[in-house]
Parts: structure tokens; C-alpha cells; sequence
């Protein structure tokens, strides 16, 4: 009866702490559910860039009109039908846990380092969070049926600066943020602090893969992201809300302004490093 006991308190201790582990995780995420959710949005998140990757390749083959940004690739997954609707709620339940997961982060989180490099990440963590949610908010409404032009929402931001008192300085802000997150995208880049999000004992090859991807994508990242924070100077500078937009419009800019495609095949290939990052990150990104 003594040995029966034991093992069934063995079992019932080994089920307890196993739902402990799910309901409640040690690390940065709020539980063990929102990290493993979360993992699956980083997944999502790789997956839309690839997406834009591919679109932007088509764009510079001349074989679609189609946006070439978040919107695009969330509507190219729609197209699918009812699968691509699912693949979209699957999208944005994981999407928004890694928000979640961002934001805890934010709050308290990166516990193995301090000082400054402490709180660059966790910058870097509220940034992540607001992307993705950008993300999960653009696959939410086309769940809803509710398609919106990447340029719109730039536009009616420019739009109402414009109308507030020395509103082309607004807008002027809005562009120096832009080009400095970008500048801070280089030196990720660049320096390569990514890799400590991972890890410390990954496959080498996964290790040398993460880097070379983290690297090239960021880069390619910070490019894009520095178009549309010209666009938006160009704005301020005419006071003229058509002249902004998102990623396609600072893409099909680049593409009128330097009369060729180059640009846009290699940042949309270094878009697609990222994601393919993102598929690493998700899968060996630290949890506490």
C-alpha cells in the first residue's frame, strides 16, 4: 500500500508541476502558454516577412500590383480562402502572445544583463511589441473583412499633424523618429546584439545561421524603414500628406529614384533573411 501510495503521489506531484510549468513560466513571458503562443507568433512574424520578401520580388519582376507590405501579405494569405482565414486567427492569437510575452519583457524582463544594455532591450522589447501587434491588427481586419490601403493610415497620421499648430514640425518628429529606429536597426545589426536574445547554447550551425540572417536582415530592415522616414520628411518639408506612405510606397520609391530594381531585389531578399531569423529566434530565444 506504502509503494502504491508513493507512486501516486509521484504521479499527482509530476502532473502538478507540469501544469505549473504551463500556467506559469520562470522567465520573461507572463506564463509557459503565452511563451510557447508567443514562439508560434515569432514563427507568424518570420512568415509575413517572407511573405513581403516574395511580393517585393514580384514587384521588381514586374508581375503583381500588389502592396508590397504588411497588408500585402496578409491579403495574399487571405486569398486562400477559409484555410488562409484560419492560418490568419492562428496568426494573430500568437502574434498577440508574443506582444505579451514583449511587453512582461519590457516591464521586468532580461534578468541576465543590467545597466544600459538592460535597458536597450527592453526598449528593443516594447518596440517588437508594437510591431507585431501592428501585424496582428492588420490580420485581424482582414478576418473581418475589413481591407485597409497601406498608404492610408500614414497619410491620415500626416493628415491631422498637419492641421495642428506648427504641425510640420510634428510630422518633421515623426520622420526623425522613423530614421532613428532604423539607424538603431543598423547597429543591431552591425554589432550584432541580437545574439543575445539566444540561447547561449545553440547548435554552431544554428549559431553561424542566426547571425549571418540577424545581420543581413536587420540591415535590409533599417533600409526600408529609413525610405519611410524620408517620406515622411518630404511630407513635412511640402506640408503635403500624399506625399507619405508605408513600405510600398518607400519601396516603389526607391525603385523610381535609382531607375532599376537592384535595390529592391536585395532588400527584399534581406527581408526574407529576417524571417527566416525569426524562425531561429523562435525557436532558441532565451525565456528567462
Amino acid at each position: 500500500m506504502t509503494t502504491e501510495h508513493t507512486a501516486g503521489e509521484a504521479v499527482e506531484d509530476a502532473a502538478e508541476e507540469a501544469v505549473d510549468r504551463t500556467l506559469h513560466g520562470g522567465g520573461d513571458a507572463p506564463s509557459r502558454l503565452v511563451e510557447l503562443l508567443g514562439r508560434a507568433g515569432l514563427v507568424a512574424y518570420g512568415a509575413v516577412h517572407l511573405l513581403v520578401a516574395g511580393l517585393g520580388l514580384r514587384l521588381a519582376l514586374g508581375r503583381t500590383p500588389a502592396e508590397v507590405d504588411q497588408q500585402g501579405a496578409v491579403a495574399a494569405v487571405a486569398s486562400v480562402g477559409t484555410l488562409g482565414v484560419l492560418l490568419l486567427v492562428v496568426f494573430v492569437a500568437g502574434l498577440v502572445a508574443f506582444a505579451a510575452w514583449q511587453i512582461a519583457a519590457t516591464v521586468a524582463g532580461f534578468r541576465w544583463v543590467s545597466g544600459g544594455e538592460r535597458f536597450r532591450k527592453r526598449v528593443g522589447a516594447a518596440s517588437k511589441a508594437v510591431a507585431v501587434l501592428a501585424v496582428a491588427l492588420a490580420a485581424a481586419r482582414s478576418v473581418l473583412g475589413d481591407q485597409q490601403n497601406g498608404r492610408a493610415g500614414p497619410q491620415k497620421l500626416v493628415t491631422w499633424l498637419l492641421a495642428l499648430p506648427a504641425g510640420n514640425l510634428l510630422v518633421g518628429a515623426v520622420a526623425v523618429t522613423v530614421m532613428v529606429i532604423a539607424g538603431t536597426m543598423v547597429y543591431t545589426g552591425v554589432a550584432r546584439t541580437f545574439m543575445g536574445d539566444l540561447v547561449d547554447d545553440m547548435p554552431a550551425g544554428a549559431r553561424r545561421a542566426a547571425v549571418v540572417l540577424g545581420a543581413v536582415g536587420n540591415v535590409a530592415r533599417a533600409v526600408a524603414f529609413g525610405a519611410v522616414g524620408v517620406l515622411f520628411a518630404v511630407a513635412a518639408w511640402h506640408g503635403d500628406p500624399a506625399r507619405v506612405g508605408g513600405l510600398d510606397a518607400a519601396l516603389r520609391e526607391l525603385v523610381s529614384r535609382w531607375q532599376g530594381v537592384s535595390p529592391l531585389v536585395l532588400i527584399s531578399l534581406g527581408i526574407a533573411a529576417f524571417g527566416l531569423y525569426c524562425v531561429l529566434d523562435a525557436r532558441y530565444r532565451r525565456a528567462c
